[in-house]
């Protein structure tokens, strides 16, 4: 109960606290507000353009998703049932990715992409973001169709279904948990990428939430309040992401302990 006390307080200290003015907060940042000021979303939202910018990190957090769950359930479902030529070649192509630091691509990535002439647009972004998160879930999806029996695939097989229909009315189901688990890492990782954003990204109508955050801080001076509001907002769709797959991820637990 503790341990669940010290995760849930920083989200309950950062919705109150954005309701405090900034003298307020800065008398005491732990105490809870006196008045209740809702202003500090408003002003926050129309400060940093944020519906500007939570549509750019919605489309990119979606499409980025939608990329990342097809490509690695197809090439996790192949490499988990099929021995071919090359298979060991993209295992160690996915391994050296996993390994290799993302951010020390950022300069190799700005110049490809610049000679490409997708740099600065609306695609910019998301195949970044495909290829930092396709390893992980590949290996994720790997694995977890190696615990499942390949018993109804070959009697779909042998009644005629196709490999498609296999994969994507059969395999495809069964592997609603671990689908779960990459939703809510894949989104929760482009949602909150920051790096990328900054430096593949001029436009002010193209940029990120993250970005939007650095709005409130100056040289000098910073609007903790304001932040705050900002920051509030930014997380609620990862919170709501999270509790929406909640229960999947802990069908797949329990399904795993079972099999156990």
């Amino acid at each position: 109960m503790i341990l669940s006390l010290t995760c849930i307080f920083p989200v309950v200290w950062l919705l109150y606290s954005s309701l405090k003015t900034d003298v307020e907060f800065n008398r005491s940042p732990v105490s809870l507000p006196t008045q209740i000021h809702w202003d500090n979303y408003i002003e926050a939202f129309h400060k940093a353009s944020f519906g500007t910018f939570t549509f750019n990190s919605f489309f990119n957090s979606v499409a980025s998703l939608i990329l990342v769950l097809v490509i690695s359930f197809v090439m996790g479902y192949l490499l988990s049932r099929y021995r071919f030529k090359g298979r060991n070649l993209i295992y160690g192509a996915l391994m050296a990715a996993m390994m290799i630091p993302i951010y020390a691509l950022l300069v190799p990535v700005f110049i490809q992409e610049k000679q490409l002439g997708i740099l600065n647009t609306r695609f910019s972004l998301v195949p970044i973001y495909v290829a930092m998160e396709l390893p992980t879930a590949v290996f994720l999806i790997d694995s977890y169709i190696k615990g499942i029996s390949v018993d109804m695939e070959d009697a779909a097989s042998i009644d005629g279904a196709s490999l498609p229909r296999i994969m994507f009315t059969i395999i495809m189901p069964i592997c609603k948990p671990i689908l779960s688990t990459i939703v809510i890492l894949t989104f929760m990782h482009v949602w909150n990428e920051f790096a990328f954003a900054q430096v593949l990204i001029s436009k002010e109508a193209l940029k990120t939430i993250p970005i939007g955050l650095t709005y409130f801080t100056t040289q000098y001076s910073t609007s903790y309040t304001l932040l705050l509001a900002a920051l509030a907002m930014a997380t609620i769709p990862v919170i709501v992401i999270y509790l929406f797959f909640y229960n999947k991820i802990m069908e797949g637990m329990m399904a795993g302990a079972i099999k156990g």
